[in-house]
């Protein structure tokens, strides 16, 4: 079997690195001749690896935002009237709609709905949340250890199966559609967290940014394209072939993650000698042995690893109150239709998706040349990413009378917060590259916990008071981003700490 066979040899890897590191450098010179047809394109293998890692993000958000868009039509919001069918996302307002409507029933295929009440929807879209609280961790740590290729390629294949079936469990009843909602977030984690282990040994120093963001574009591409087409497809051919059609993507994906993606750059068929020496260069002064002890002491007692964390939760509340509340703040405040909060909603993730390329491309850029330090780039791009969105935030309640404005100003905070993409939020594979799958499933249950406590507190500050209630969400999400920000521009650091390069005997 191939895969005892990988783990076997990864469980090694630490003396397979240090008795090749002579030979490498014996070969240094010959190799950096070739290290600018490496570095130059996206013909490389690591970046080839990026797309598809993007393809993946790309499938992951789409099945897990599906359902919010999914369940708009999966509910029976009139149960109690004449019509048990009709639709309930707007009166109708004159005969020639009411008649295009009948129409688009007669020619779409029947999809059933359901009486769910509201409490049982709230249970239905938070079940995603509560497979993945507590997995992000262990997965993460597991995945340092057997390597990211079946971790990641298991999750996707379990998430894209599940996403087939969930039209069949939602007819069989509530339970067993959330029992898989939820082992579907579980699946979700393993690709979530899973990846980031991979670029331990893809991933030079100095394209570590654009790898990284390349991959993590995907995830707002993924948002973009549901809620762009999501109402769309529920009108046309119905609810659920949004189930149908991003599963079938996702299973897709696998075909092309399975037989192409390798853990190791040496052991990969299709890379050129060039590349391999390039990137076994790059990372000769970087401890990625392998083991299965964590420095824990060490890991709770360092203040750069903290900053990380706290910056983490931080910059996550703010992109948890634009993910939950921006159709909403469409919708009510701007009082725009659901069809349209849906399209300005997928507009500020589509410009974020291509600023994160950008800014990974830039902050590598600025390290290769020597131009700033590491440490500069990353509390430089997280600084701007931060201020300049809690500057928009801050002026958002004083121009919702002006809906262009608005919309042009929710675009512009999702460009420069994509920033941080290339600063804190990648900055735990600069101090700690050898435990980068464990923590990563660290700084993502810290997110998570963000994105479960954002929502319900400002969904409080928002009944709470009807005239001011936005306006002390968008203060409150402004004091806890710059807050983080405060601490990290304190305490973060960018070179590999101590106890990330030693041997240690603390178990986890």
């Amino acid at each position: 079997m191939p895969v005892p066979c990988e783990q076997t040899t990864n469980m090694s890897t630490g003396t397979d690195v240090k008795n090749t590191e002579p030979n490498i450098s014996m070969d240094e010179n010959r190799s950096v001749t070739q290290e600018p047809s490496s570095k130059k394109g996206l013909c490389s293998v690591r970046h080839w690896l990026a797309i598809i890692l993007q393809l993946c993000n790309f499938s992951n958000s789409a099945q897990q935002m599906g359902l919010s868009i999914a369940i708009t039509a999966m509910v029976n919001n009139t149960a109690t009237s004449s019509q048990p069918n009709a639709s309930t996302e707007r009166p109708p307002t004159d005969y020639s709609q009411d008649y295009w409507n009948e129409t688009l029933e007669e020619f779409k295929p029947l999809a059933p709905t359901y009486d769910w009440n509201p409490e049982i929807q709230g249970i239905i879209l938070s079940a995603l949340s509560y497979g993945s609280l507590l997995a992000p961790i262990p997965i993460g740590y597991v995945s340092g250890i057997f390597g990211a290729k079946y971790i990641v390629g298991a999750g996707l294949v379990i998430s894209s199966v599940l996403t087939l079936f969930l039209p069949l469990a939602a007819d069989v009843g509530v339970a067993l559609f959330v029992a898989l909602r939820v082992i579907q977030g579980t699946a979700q984690v393993l690709v979530s967290t899973g990846q980031y282990s991979i670029w331990v040994k893809w991933a030079p120093p100095m394209e570590r940014s654009q790898l990284t963001a390349i991959a993590a574009s995907g995830s707002l591409l993924g948002t973009f394209i549901v809620l762009l087409s999501g109402g769309f497809i529920c009108e046309v051919i119905g609810w659920p072939y949004i189930f149908y059609i991003f599963g079938g993507i996702g299973c897709a994906c696998c075909l092309l993650w399975l037989p192409i993606v390798y853990n190791d750059p040496r052991k990969h068929p299709f890379i050129s000698s060039s590349e391999k020496s390039y990137i076994m260069n790059s990372l000769t002064q970087q401890d990625s042995s392998l083991d299965w002890f964590l420095p824990i002491k060490a890991m709770v007692k360092s203040l750069p690893l903290w900053a990380i964390v706290v910056s983490y939760f931080c910059v996550y509340w703010q992109y948890s109150t634009v993910m939950a509340y921006t159709p909403t703040y469409f919708n009510s405040v701007l009082e725009a239709n659901v069809r349209d909060s849906g399209i300005l909603s997928a507009l500020p993730f589509c410009v974020a998706c291509v600023c994160v390329i950008v800014g990974g491309l830039l902050a590598d850029f600025l390290s290769s040349r020597k131009i700033l330090r590491l440490v500069t780039i990353r509390k430089l791009f997280t600084a701007i990413g931060v201020l300049a969105s809690s500057v928009i935030f801050l002026i958002l309640p004083w121009v919702k009378d002006s809906f262009s404005t608005t919309v042009v100003l929710f675009t512009l905070s999702s460009a420069v917060n994509s920033l941080s993409d290339s600063g804190v939020l990648v900055n735990f594979l600069d101090v700690a590259p050898r435990y980068g799958g464990f923590l990563r499933g660290l700084m993502q249950t810290f997110a998570y916990i963000s994105g479960a406590i954002s929502p319900t507190v400002n969904g409080l500050l928002i009944s709470q008071d009807s005239e001011w209630g936005w306006r002390n969400v968008f203060i409150v999400g402004v004091v806890i981003n710059i807050s983080g920000l405060i601490f990290y521009l304190i305490f973060g650091q960018a070179e590999v700490q101590h106890w990330a390069e030693e041997q240690t005997s603390t178990h986890f």
